[in-house]
């Protein structure tokens, strides 16, 4: 309500009291206060958005500026060298938004105020007449001065214009408004907002203005989806007599074209046709550039003869496009064609031109043609882009020319061109390739010195190559900041997960896999494939397979490299039949078995002996048109040379070069050594010869079997010869070449110069097994029982290993923690805790410091031996000594304790493991299912569960599956709806279907 209508009202109605009067002369005085107050206010508002504008325009030409500021920070966040982080630099906002206290009184003045407005909805509450009173003020012939819509234009949201677009009478009006508002700094039209100005001017008739609004309207949409709403709109449109312009339909297309929607364009050109609209150069182009993207030249082709219909010839930009279609089909002769075609025709080729085409070369691996046409290109005075460049720079350094590369740079930089982040990241993995890390670095933080925020392509780079030589501190320290900014993908995850696999941190890989799964990005067949690949890697295959139930529960179907890896993972365990069934279900799952199929599977039955099986399946694998190589091959061979049956051997051998292939130095290596296990070894260094005659150099496994062979023979002073003979060729020995040859002397009973042969391993740097140690306590009982026999005094017990190592200190091999290590976890592998903790003081006497192995392996065979008090000491003093105990030592632990009935005891240590995070499957099938469920009763497995749920630490459902299905299958009487609804009620049928047909 006006001031003045309040007033006429007050006059009307005579008969008020005077109190009441006096109540609204007070209220009318706070408004007129308020009234001078918003004018002052709109006065310093106007001042200080004058300034801001200033402001505004200084930050825009200081862009690059802002982001120096941003990348230098991120360069402390990200300072390898000194490994510390800070939070990233959150630039503040352009505007600093004012408060003005509301204007008390009347709605008009409350209306116009100047509060901030958060929502639409909110301005629906405080402006329940903004749209009335602004189309009021629209009355006015001259309502763009009226003051106080411009001090209002800013609360106005996209559902006030369309109600004003809609409501107001006069559509010239409604047109100048439309585009008066959108030139409001806070506004900006939205599809919506579109949509009522075309309706209206559809329905009365003002088609000649829709053409511009369409043309703004299409180059909103920011997506595909929203483009197709719009299309889907204008078509309706067209129902009521809208037909589409030269104008809109080539703006159509364009936005079409980024999208890369090529059958609405070709769809749109129809009806362009259709409608008799004449097509001109831009919209013949357009469809010739997006069908070139996309490799579909052909039709690009067919665009381009219809061109001559309508008198139009093809310009520099229709030839770079064909260009560029060609060079992404790899058909350059044709590209050259084109551009052959170019010059004949008297069209200039630009640097677009030059770019598709050195592009091409370059993706063909021709990057020296490439070069050449940037100095053509060059010559010509066609003055390169950064785009020019940044492919000949990665395609050099990924083939390891980094120095070329520099110069090429040095040559961009000369033309005025600045490097990119693509450059820059090409650069980055280059210098890591070649070893050179710390430029590299230097090459990353002189790109944030530049202004240039790194994208995930270059973290992902950087990862991957700190990752390939070890310096994982720096490269968890991004992934960290990548996480906290949401910037990982399915690569960087895949990275993280192998990089945690090569440091045997399965745990935490099984984390990001479990987190991926819950929050994105979705796990790929490679996440799962690495983490399987893990799983076999520690011997662990029953986990392994609960991987791939879990992988195909969430949808990703496993490959050809999933199935290989576990077909291989059940041979090796001697479990053909699982091999096998996997191996059919590979096939049933229309995925082709390849020769490493095949091989896997020949090697598997070649191990357990089975020959005539691997032969059976060498015929079948021949017969499904799959060509054995050199490796099925061999491992049939081996298994026939180890049994002695070496005319078999040698046939099969005839065969296989009858077959063409050759065979190589494992096949005669392992001739060779069948011949020496079988004490022939006469025949076996015939071989040898024959091999060299060949030009087939013996590798470290032909010299060991032959040194095994003749230390089988009693012949070690040959063998060491031969030893000898092997160094001056270059190859060193192995532990398995040492272990042999000291055997040998150890044989004959000759027990010093075994342990000039051990002085001499260790001398050359190579660090002696399990075996080694064996060999040589087996030397020191020899010799205790000889002096025996030779003094007939009476026997003193057996040498230990403790006595070995007094042994080795007088040859100068003192021990070392490593040697520590290798004693202690191969006595502890044979259940002889006795002696390992024998040793174990031995080392602390000596104040050596243990390592983890020695202490895992300690509380492993203590449990095992049923002293779990023995073993929760080690465990403590593990933690003590700040190692991390793994997922198999707890498992142990808690299923020890159980079985000892020490629940309570067991659950504090289970409460212990679940606060560090690990991968809650992952302690389910390890500790539960493997674990406690094998050592405990029922109940006392559900109570973990129970304990899991307690912590927030709830198992994916296929888990739940698997623990259903294993305690109903050991206990019948355990109720299975109570396993179920554990994971939930309403998914128990499901469960239960699951499980019958597993």
């Amino acid at each position: 309500m006006e001031i003045g209508e309040g007033r006429l009202q007050w006059r009307r109605k005579k008969p008020y009291a005077v109190q009441q009067w006096r109540t609204r002369r007070k209220k009318l005085h706070m408004q007129l206060c308020n009234v001078w107050h918003n004018l002052c206010c709109e006065s310093e508002l106007r001042s200080q958005k004058k300034k801001k504008i200033e402001k505004s325009r200084a930050a825009g030409e200081g862009r690059k500026h802002r982001n120096r500021m941003i990348s230098s920070q991120l360069m402390n966040e990200f300072s390898i060298f000194h490994h510390e982080m800070v939070k990233p630099f959150k630039p503040k906002s352009l505007f600093d938004l004012r408060k003005h206290c509301p204007l008390l009184g009347s709605h008009t003045f409350l209306r116009f105020s100047t509060l901030p407005n958060i929502s639409a909805e909110n301005n629906k509450c405080a402006y329940p007449n903004l749209v009335d009173n602004v189309s009021k003020v629209l009355c006015d012939p001259r309502w763009y001065e009226n003051k106080e819509l411009k001090h209002v234009s800013h609360k106005l949201q996209h559902i006030h214009v369309a109600r004003i677009v809609s409501s107001h009478k006069d559509i010239d009006v409604v047109i100048r408004f439309f585009y008066w508002i959108s030139k409001n700094y806070s506004y900006k039209h939205d599809l919506s907002s579109y949509k009522a100005m075309l309706t209206r001017l559809v329905r009365e008739g003002r088609l000649a203005d829709t053409d511009h609004i369409r043309v703004l309207m299409v180059k909103e949409c920011k997506t595909q989806e929203e483009l197709m709403g719009v299309v889907d709109y204008l078509n309706e449109l067209r129902s009521k007599g809208l037909a589409y312009s030269l104008y809109s339909s080539n703006t159509l297309l364009i936005q079409m074209g980024k999208f890369q929607m090529v059958d609405s364009a070709r769809d749109l050109f129809t009806q362009m046709m259709s409608s008799g609209i004449k097509p001109n150069l831009l919209t013949f182009n357009t469809m010739i550039n997006m069908l070139c993207k996309k490799g579909k030249v052909q039709e690009a082709e067919s665009f381009l003869d219809q061109m001559s219909q309508y008198d139009l010839y093809p310009d520099v930009f229709t030839f770079s496009s064909m260009i560029l279609g060609y060079c992404r089909n790899r058909d350059l002769e044709t590209a050259f064609r084109v551009f052959d075609r170019m010059i004949k025709e008297d069209c200039e080729p630009n640097s677009a031109t030059y770019t598709n085409l050195i592009n091409g070369l370059c993706k063909e691996g021709r990057i020296d043609e490439a070069l050449d046409m940037l100095k053509e290109m060059m010559d010509k005075n066609i003055e390169p882009t950064v785009y020019t460049f940044t492919v000949p720079i990665s395609s050099l350094c990924a083939f390891g020319q980094v120095k070329k590369a520099i110069d090429l740079v040095v040559m961009m930089t000369k033309t005025g061109c600045v490097l990119n982040v693509q450059n820059y990241t090409a650069l980055i993995s280059g210098l890591f390739r070649i070893g050179q890390a710390e430029v590299a670095l230097g090459f990353y933080h002189k790109m944030l010195r530049e202004g240039l925020i790194p994208n995930v392509v270059t973290y992902n780079a950087l990862i991957y190559e700190l990752g390939q030589i070890g310096r994982f501190d720096g490269l968890f320290m991004i992934f960290d900041w990548m996480e906290r900014n949401g910037m990982p993908n399915t690569e960087t995850y895949n990275q993280m997960i192998t990089i945690l696999c090569l440091m045997k941190n399965f745990q935490k890989g099984m984390v990001l896999l479990s987190k991926m799964t819950k929050v994105g990005p979705f796990p790929t067949v490679v996440s799962y494939n690495t983490l399987i690949i893990g799983f076999l890697k520690q011997n662990d295959l029953k986990n392994a397979m609960r991987l791939l139930s879990l992988m195909k529960a969430n949808g990703c179907k496993p490959d050809e490299w999933t199935y290989g890896e576990l077909i291989s993972g059940f041979c090796e365990t001697g479990d053909l039949d699982g091999g096998l069934n996997l191996f059919h279900e590979m096939v049933n799952q229309k995925l082709t078995p390849n020769k490493v199929h095949y091989t896997i599977l020949i090697n598997g039955y070649c191990k357990k002996g089975e020959v005539e099986s691997a032969i059976v399946l060498l015929e079948k694998m021949e017969a499904d048109n799959c060509r054995a190589e050199v490796e099925t091959y061999n491992a049939i061979i081996s298994c026939l040379s180890k049994r002695n049956r070496l005319h078999e051997a040698e046939r099969l051998c005839e065969k296989m070069v009858e077959k063409d292939v050759i065979p190589n130095v494992i096949t005669y290596t392992t001739l060779i050594d069948g011949l020496c296990r079988n004490g022939n070894v006469h025949l076996a260094f015939k071989i040898f010869q024959e091999m060299e005659k060949k030009n087939c150099t013996p590798n470290l496994l032909t010299y060991s079997s032959l040194i095994n062979g003749l230390c089988l023979e009693g012949k070690a002073n040959e063998a060491e010869i031969l030893l000898e003979e092997m160094e001056k060729k270059g190859i060193t020995p192995d532990y398995v070449t040492y272990t042999s040859l000291i055997n040998g002397y150890v044989s004959l009973n000759q027990i010093n110069p075994s342990f000039s042969v051990f002085k001499k391993m260790v001398d050359k740097a190579c660090k002696p097994n399990y075996r080694t140690f064996q060999v040589l306590l087996k030397g020191l009982e020899t010799e205790s029982r000889l002096l025996f026999e030779k003094n007939t005094g009476p026997h003193e017990k057996d040498p230990t290993f403790t006595n070995l190592l007094v042994k080795m200190s007088e040859y100068g091999c003192g021990p070392t923690v490593d040697t520590y290590s290798t004693m202690i976890v191969g006595l502890c592998k044979e259940g002889k805790s006795i002696e390992a903790v024998e040793l174990f003081k031995n080392m602390e006497e000596k104040s050596m410091n243990p390592d983890r192995n020695i202490y895992l392996s300690l509380i492993n065979t203590h449990c095992k031996n049923s002293k779990v008090e023995t073993a929760l000491e080690f465990f403590d003093l593990i933690k003590v000594k700040g190692f991390e105990p793994d997922i198999k030592t707890y498992k142990l632990l808690i299923s020890a304790l159980c079985k000892e009935r020490q629940v309570s005891k067991a659950v504090v240590l289970f409460e212990d493991m679940l606060d560090r995070q690990w991968d809650t499957d992952e302690i389910v099938w390890t500790v539960l299912i493997d674990g406690v469920f094998k050592d405990a009763d029922v109940d006392t497995c559900l109570y973990f569960i129970h304990i899991m749920e307690l912590k927030n630490r709830v198992p994916n459902f296929q888990t739940y599956v698997m623990l259903a299905k294993e305690l109903s299958a050991v206990d019948g009487s355990c109720d299975i709806h109570e396993i179920n609804m554990r994971c939930n009620p309403a998914m128990e049928i499901e469960v239960l279907h699951q499980i019958c047909n597993i």
